[in-house]
């Protein structure tokens, strides 16, 4: 068995390894663990279980009828398991583990050069070592009924509303997909309607906040002009396009049970509820609300995506391997999950842009990011609520 010596900083990465089962003999090579009575249960342990347990040897003999042996008629040395080294940075961890306070939450930090997971925060968390040797009931309802959910892995499974997050996806598709240009403006007054439809979509500003265009819409985060761009695009095509960056579907990082999220199209929702798709429901899943549910792995992957010239990987926390007798690890390279296509640079340059002026405009959303900075950030402000109708 293994002791973590991290314990809740890093138990929803490492997981923990546990006695074995009769599920975990019914699924694994029963002769491989005749030497062992531990197996990985959930995390990292869980998904590298094959490499880190490696092999178990045995060794047939002659004896005679007093059981002293006469001759080895075979041997098979075992093979020690495979030391892991993983992407994340304790020290980065510590600081989003931190960070989060009291709060729960989930930080996720990807590398976007190679998709190295940096980061992957959930809390609150739980020691791992309770769980080593067997926990009794009442410790285990202890942490199952405790605040917060410590067991539920918020970085993997949680679902929410990307709300604004998802707008740099959507301008995007805008511009790649030729709805509109970098420099296309909308006047913004506060108010967006659907032809035929009284009821007003409203901004978070009141008022509005006038003539805008990419740039400026995302610095400021103007719902109206993604109101229009989002019905401008239509939602099969929105949906086709941030497919793209893996939204509503598994990153496929190397551990086991992430959920899938959901971006929506007609198509989905004919066929899970049965119900045409309305018009009103493209104008809000525009603004990353409606429909839309993203887990913070997701999210990180996308932003990664975007980053880096559309190269979208498989966020690995396996960094580099190490065999016993090895002097020098292994580098493991992410695998590259997809390549979005590029039509033109400097709309990706434009939207990018938009997000350094979220951080470093006058008018930003994350402005305050920016106050007593060591270095030049960019990113995208998002929250997660009801949109707002006018009044009747």
């Amino acid at each position: 068995s293994r002791h973590y010596p991290y314990g809740e900083l890093l138990t929803h990465v490492l997981g923990y390894t546990g006695r074995l089962d009769a599920d975990d003999i019914a699924r694994v090579d029963a002769g491989n663990y005749r030497g062992t009575r531990t197996i990985g249960k959930i995390g990292i342990e869980s998904f590298r279980e094959e490499e880190l347990h490696g092999t178990t040897g045995h060794e047939r003999v002659e004896t005679n009828a007093s059981g002293r042996v006469l001759s080895v008629l075979e041997r098979q040395d075992a093979v020690p398991g495979t030391d892991l080294i993983l992407s994340i940075d304790v020290a980065v961890q510590r600081a989003a583990w931190d960070a989060l306070g009291d709060r729960p939450g989930s930080v996720v930090a990807i590398d976007p050069v190679d998709g190295s997971v940096i980061a992957l925060v959930s809390k609150p968390a739980y020691d791992p070592n309770a769980f080593v040797h067997g926990i009794g009931q009442q410790a285990y309802r202890d942490i199952l009924n405790a605040p917060g959910r410590p067991l539920f892995n918020r970085a993997l499974n949680g679902g929410y509303e990307p709300g604004s997050t998802l707008k740099p996806f959507v301008g995007l598709a805008g511009l790649e997909l030729d709805v509109v240009t970098p420099q296309t403006r909308v006047f913004s007054n506060g108010e967006f309607y659907i032809e035929n439809y009284s009821r007003p979509y409203r901004d978070w500003k009141d008022g509005g906040h006038g003539w805008v265009n990419m740039a400026s819409a995302l610095e400021q985060s103007v719902n109206t002009y993604f109101y229009q761009l989002a019905m401008d695009l239509g939602i099969d095509r929105m949906h086709d396009y941030l497919e793209q960056f893996g939204f509503g579907m598994a990153s496929g990082i190397d551990l086991n049970g992430e959920a899938r999220g959901l971006l929506p199209s007609r198509e989905w929702k004919l066929t899970a509820l049965g119900e045409p798709w309305y018009p009103g429901e493209t104008v809000i899943a525009g603004i990353g609300q409606g429909f839309n549910v993203t887990t913070p792995i997701q999210l990180a992957n996308a932003i990664a995506t975007l980053v880096n010239g559309g190269r979208r990987f498989n966020p690995r926390l396996l960094y580099a391997t190490k065999s016993a007798g090895d002097e020098k690890a292994r580098p493991v390279k992410a695998p590259l999950a997809f390549q979005v296509p590029v039509d033109d640079p400097q709309n990706w340059a434009s939207v990018i842009d938009g997000m350094d002026r979220v951080v470093n405009g006058l008018r930003g959303t994350a402005r305050v990011v920016a106050v007593d900075a060591h270095f030049r950030t960019a990113g995208k402000t998002g929250t997660a609520q009801v949109y707002q109708l006018g009044e009747e």
